[in-house]
């Protein structure tokens, strides 16, 4: 499975990516699609928790993929990255609600 792995690394970096293009964002970095990015107190604060949350989510998704190396195709401990990137992505999902919250202006 060492060619899945590398397609996991592969999606790993493009989430990398994306940390890389929030952080450095002039304006409010958007999170979900189709949604405009809130008003925000301080647009670089809001930007590099945006950017973290980001980079934390691709290094944990990386890990998850570390039991590819280890399995045989169509083994049963591919439940653990499957499983690990779910409830990784409802995470993300909570803790950028968590930071919107933070940095949204208050009216």
């Amino acid at each position: 499975m060492f060619i899945g792995f590398i397609i996991w690394s592969v999606v790993a970096i493009i989430v990398a990516t994306v940390g890389i293009v929030s952080w450095r964002s002039e304006k409010p970095a958007g999170f979900f699609a189709g949604v405009k990015a809130p008003e925000v107190n301080d647009t670089v604060k809001y930007n590099h928790a945006v950017g973290n949350l980001w980079f934390a989510y691709a290094g944990i998704f990386e890990c998850f993929g570390i039991p590819l190396l280890f399995s045989e195709q169509n083994s049963a401990i591919f439940v653990i990255p499957v499983l690990g990137v779910v409830f990784l992505s409802i995470g993300l999902a909570v803790g950028y609600v968590i930071i919107a919250a933070k940095y949204q202006k208050k009216n």
